[in-house]
């Protein structure tokens, strides 16, 4: 039972049954008022409440808080220096660095003028190797404008050739030729409240980069219209986001849909406050996570499950931090990948412990193109997994590939309409009915109820076929092997085409001192772990379709550079296997003594 029962209302879902098999699955809850634009929530809250916090960072020991009052006068202001600047849709703003006050402004007071922003993967600047990326992506927009927070550490991005003759803005530490942020901001005109008159649910807001996982990243163009109704989607799912102000702790990178667009917009559409975490999940920053964590506690904590895993951690070791923590806590949300059951579970059981209740947990799915959220999962009683019902407004196909198992596609008011200057892939990304093709794959969660939602199935264009024209779904096999995993890996690849075998490539946790050689890990007693784990799913498989005879373990991690992590950091397994093709080709020799057989 959760605290608050009355926000989180039961799924209705209609379900209409074509003669093709395909299934049409509609929400019934109505869709609310949806706003013309961002800036209409800017205004109402500035006036609602103008003291109260809607952005912070770190600040020292402290924190820069700007109010709403605040927010709004800085964008008006900032919005009317970048109309002196000829900056449109074919002169759009790139912003290369992370989360930030100044890059909040800067994203406000552009689409307050109507000028779209292309926030890009901070990794494409900071990392040399990345470059190419940064290049194709800003040949692709061709910015008028380039924002970086810190001018020393985005120097060499900055001086690429990419950027001749464009205005280079920086926050802190100017380089020669380079404009200083603050000075962007002058006197708000008359200019500015025609810019804004002009401003409409068609105006493009912000070109965001798709992983190009396969091929070179596509360009998703985010209207007004896409950013503001899936606001309202969720507010009709959740009303608890709009009863009381809520604060969220968020250190998601901008470029991503999920951080940029969905928890950003999600505390500025109902009034919120957002604390950017200037933390990691993972490695030496996680410790001022964990700092920011005791400083803030979220009511709303909307996380990916790495994140989760840490914190779960943290909490288990602070007493003080726990009983804090669940106090505040109204809604645990993940997505961007599947959470393990042992964090779940871990959730649940320290919660009732302090609290005597246990927090709304739930997901979604939907994709850049979606705006994100296109499924939600909004009443009592989720699981891992689970990613719930059509959003108000939204329809999704889906057509069978087999038991219980259906492709994906949807359509409605928050779907993009087309990638940016890209009409070959656009045309091929719907169907004749206008539907988005998303590749992904769904399972009911009860065949027989369909208001019980959907549960995510993996990426149908990664599944394989081995020698012996086996299909493998390996979306699937990788969500259950990680789960079987967790603690052991810190992800792993599932390979087999054209062989008979399916295999493993593991990449594990770093700071466990693993001897390596030869690109490989050589460690019995790891490795006696790994396989007993193995052979526990080994037992549960049915056929060669999922059951996996032997793995390696990685010496290297993925190489962001090289491009084998995505810029939503999960791992693009094309070039893993094209760069790692010597290892891959050692997983299926016999006599190697690094295979782990199973």
């Amino acid at each position: 039972m959760t605290r608050q029962d009355p926000e989180f209302p039961a799924h209705s879902v209609t379900v209409e049954a074509r003669a093709d098999g395909s299934l049409i699955l509609r929400s019934g809850r109505p869709l609310g008022p949806v706003a013309r634009d961002t800036g209409v929530w800017l205004h109402r809250w500035a006036e609602e409440t103008p003291n109260r916090v809607f952005v912070a960072e770190r600040d020292g020991d402290g924190w820069r808080e700007v109010t709403y009052a605040e927010m709004l006068a800085l964008v008006r202001r900032t919005a009317t220096g970048l109309l002196r600047r000829d900056l449109g849709r074919d002169r759009p703003i790139a912003v290369i660095s992370g989360p930030s006050v100044d890059h909040a402004v800067l994203t406000l007071a552009a689409q307050y003028a109507g000028i779209p922003t292309v926030p890009l993967a901070e990794q494409y600047a900071v990392i040399p190797q990345a470059h190419g990326r940064l290049r194709y992506c800003v040949g692709k927009t061709a910015p008028g404008m380039v924002y970086a927070a810190d001018g020393a550490r985005f120097r060499e991005a900055l001086s690429l050739e990419i950027f001749d003759g464009v205005e280079r803005v920086v926050s802190t530490t100017p380089g020669t030729g380079m404009t200083v942020f603050s000075n962007l901001a002058t006197h708000a005109t008359k200019a500015v409240d025609a810019a804004y008159s002009r401003v409409g649910p068609d105006t493009l807001a912000k070109i965001l980069f798709t992983s190009g996982s396969t091929s070179d990243p596509k360009g998703v163009p985010q209207t007004q219209r896409m950013m503001c109704v899936n606001q309202a989607q969720y507010l009709a799912c959740l009303p608890i986001l709009g009863a009381k102000p809520h604060k969220m702790l968020d250190w998601l990178p901008w470029n991503h849909v999920f951080a940029g667009s969905s928890n950003f917009n999600m505390m500025l559409s109902n009034g919120g406050s957002l604390y950017l975490d200037d933390g990691k999940p993972t490695g030496p920053l996680a410790e001022r996570s964990i700092e920011n964590m005791k400083m803030h506690q979220s009511t709303l904590n909307f996380d990916v499950p790495v994140a989760h895993a840490m914190q779960v951690a943290a909490l288990h070791q602070d007493a003080e931090l726990r009983r804090k923590y669940f106090d505040a806590l109204d809604i645990f949300f993940y997505a961007g990948a599947s959470l393990p059951s042992d964090v779940w579970s871990a959730v649940e059981e320290m919660s009732l412990a302090e609290t005597g209740t246990t927090p709304m947990m739930m997901s979604s799915w939907g994709l850049t193109e979606t705006a994100p959220s296109a499924l939600i999962y909004h009443e009592k009683g989720a699981g891992p997994g689970m990613v719930g019902v059509p959003v108000p407004g939204l329809e999704a196909k889906l057509i069978p590939q087999g038991d219980n198992r259906f492709e994906i596609r949807v359509r409605g008011p928050n779907v993009f309409a087309g990638y940016f200057d890209d009409p070959a892939r656009s045309v091929a990304a719907f169907d004749d009915e206008g539907f988005f093709i998303t590749g992904d794959a769904m399972r009911f969660v009860d065949p027989g109820d369909a208001t019980r939602g959907l549960r995510f199935d993996g990426r149908i264009g990664e599944d394989f076929k081995l020698v012996t024209g086996t299909w493998v779904q390996a979306s699937t096999l990788r969500l259950n092997a990680l789960a079987a995993l967790a603690g052991q890996v810190a992800d792993i690849v599932v390979v087999g085409e054209g062989r008979s075998e399916i295999g493993l490539l593991i990449f594990p946790p770093a700071g466990l001192g693993l001897s390596k050689q030869g690109g490989v890990v050589e460690n019995a007693d790891y490795a006696g772990g790994l396989r007993a784990k193995l052979q526990d799913i080994a037992a549960t498989a049915t056929g060669s379709s999922n059951r996996i005879t032997r793995a390696l373990v990685m010496a290297e991690p993925p190489h962001v550079g090289d491009g084998e992590i995505t810029a939503k950091g999960s791992l693009n397994v094309r070039t893993i296997t094209l760069r790692r093709k010597a290892l891959l080709d050692r997983l299926y020799d016999d006599r190697d003594p690094a295979v782990i057989h199973i």
